[in-house]
């Protein structure tokens, strides 16, 4: 394995990188513990976030596109945007869990078990994900395109699933709200 030199941009990043994939997950779930007193429920949330993930995915997928295309500042500026949204959608979700009561899924047999294999998978994928693209990005920022196409490779096709699978649990749960 190549050994990072000292004067490596991205060796500076990796604590940062650790602490908040760390931070993030934990600070989301103390969250969710949280009931806001005297705060009417954000029920118009759900829609807006569900919205932002089918626009997170179709971002991944363009900026999936332009790379292949060689439209390397193109990808930049769709990488960043997905990331923005990624973080727009977190405060929103956790603004709607911290004064709204949870929903539960009121469909029964074999769709029961897909809502859970998908929501599931979804949760699991999403705290995961966190250190991924933190390094996807370090890796690109710091120009080391060799290491980042080699995690990137991963990072997409996750990312996009929880992109996707975020907008399937909105519609599949929707119907019980």
């Amino acid at each position: 394995m190549k050994e990072q030199s000292v004067s490596d941009p991205s060796k500076k990043y990796s604590k940062l990188i650790t602490a908040v994939s760390v931070l993030i997950p934990l600070v989301v779930a103390i969250l969710f513990t949280v009931r806001l007193p005297n705060v009417a429920p954000l029920d118009f949330l759900p829609p807006i976030y569900a919205s932002i993930n089918a626009l997170t995915a179709m971002i991944l997928v363009v900026a999936f596109v332009a790379i292949r295309q060689k439209k390397i500042k193109l990808h930049e500026s769709l990488m960043k945007s997905a990331i923005a949204l990624s973080l727009v959608f977190l405060v929103m979700y956790v603004a709607y869990h911290m004064t709204s009561d949870p929903t539960p899924f009121g469909g029964d047999g074999i769709l029961r078990y897909i809502y859970y294999f998908i929501l599931i998978s979804h949760i699991i994928l999403s705290i995961g994900i966190i250190p991924m693209v933190l390094v996807t990005y370090v890796r690109a920022i710091s120009e080391r395109f060799a290491d980042h196409k080699k995690i990137s490779v991963i990072t997409f096709p996750i990312w996009l699933y929880i992109a996707i699978t975020g907008v399937v649990v909105y519609l599949m749960i929707s119907p019980y709200y």
